[in-house]
């Protein structure tokens, strides 16, 4: 008898102190599927896994607009959802104190399949790709002991990290690691071309999107390749420098005359959402973009020669071929990606 007695006393002590650290065991890993028409992932997960509260606080971090100079311009600021991450409707991106950057914000999707960031390539680690918008004085102008003293004097920062990671640690590594964590599971891969391409249901094409899929394969697919519509290369395709700008794009990262105005290829995905297009946001429509292929290429030293073949600069295109290739391109509007609330601010 004084031995149930004294497990009786003891059990509840056990029990207290087991859901004292709940937390920290319902911190449970993500699962990443690639889906089966997509090419391998090139990040490697092993060496920052994703959890769920790992991706908590990425999110967290990245509609955070204390980490910011001026407490308002989050990562999210100029990283629209609805917008495919982008910051539509604006030529370039917007910072700290209404300045205004010099390129058009990139869609932030399926960066888990990437070998290099930003338009010229600047970062190849997704969790590092966050230093470069959040030091730069033009974008967040933020800095690292001022963000990690903000998130110590937080009482949900210091939970976050606490369950996050087995140190515990606030600091620029868990930070950035968690940023990594949740734009790694930003993903789109739900279009209805994509259920075409799995045969799966609400894939259905029609004959026009049909067709502009042949088109695209025989003209547009060498440099958005594959199902994730871009083979990561950085290429000149032809757009006239802007003289006021005088974007040197890849050549600023490797000093390379042969990068001179090459920037990387973009995906196609939700592009019907993304106006406006290239690099310094200069074509405000698709019917724009198919125009300056078409007839609008200028020749230089860089030009890619995919763009130059038979003494013809550009990618003939017919009316015809123009409207059923746009038409195609909205087949890779991914709605679930837009609208999935695990991505969503609130």
């Amino acid at each position: 008898m004084k031995t149930k007695i004294l497990l009786l006393l003891i059990l509840p002590l056990f029990w207290n102190c087991s859901n004292d650290q709940d937390d920290v065991y319902q911190n449970i890993p993500l699962e990443f599927k690639v889906p089966s028409n997509f090419p391998p992932l090139v990040y490697n997960l092993a060496n920052n896994p994703p959890t769920q509260k790992g991706f908590e606080l990425g999110k967290k971090l990245f509609y955070e607009g204390r980490l910011a100079s001026d407490g308002i311009v989050s990562c999210g600021f100029c990283h629209l959802q609805e917008d495919a991450f982008t910051h539509h409707g604006h030529t370039f991106s917007h910072g700290v104190d209404n300045l205004v950057g010099t390129r058009n914000t990139p869609s932030i999707q399926n960066l888990g399949y990437q070998t290099a960031f930003m338009w010229d390539g600047a970062v190849t680690h997704l969790d590092l790709q966050a230093i470069l918008p959040f030091t730069n004085p033009v974008e967040m102008n933020g800095d690292f002991s001022k963000a990690i003293a903000m998130m110590k004097g937080d009482a949900e920062y210091r939970k976050l990290f606490q369950l996050a990671f087995s140190d515990g640690q606030i600091n620029s590594e868990n930070m950035l690691k968690a940023l990594g964590q949740f734009m790694v599971m930003v993903t789109s891969s739900n279009s209805r071309f994509d259920k075409y391409r799995r045969n799966e249901a609400g894939g259905t094409l029609s004959q026009q999107e049909l067709d502009g899929y042949a088109i695209f394969n025989q003209k547009c697919a060498s440099c958005h390749a594959t199902d994730l519509f871009t083979d990561n290369s950085f290429r000149n395709n032809g757009l006239p420098v802007n003289p006021a700008l005088n974007d040197v794009g890849r050549f600023r990262v490797t000093e390379l005359p042969q990068d001179l105005h090459k920037f990387k290829v973009p995906s196609l995905r939700n592009v019907e959402k993304t106006a406006p297009y290239m690099h310094d946001g200069r074509l405000y429509t698709l019917e724009a973009v198919l125009d300056h292929y078409d007839s609008g290429v200028e020749n230089s030293a860089t030009l890619d020669p995919i763009l130059n073949r038979n003494g013809r600069l550009g990618i003939a295109l017919t009316a015809v071929e123009k409207t059923q290739l746009i038409a195609f391109l909205k087949t890779l509007t991914d709605t679930q990606y837009l609208t999935d609330k695990r991505f969503s601010e609130y």
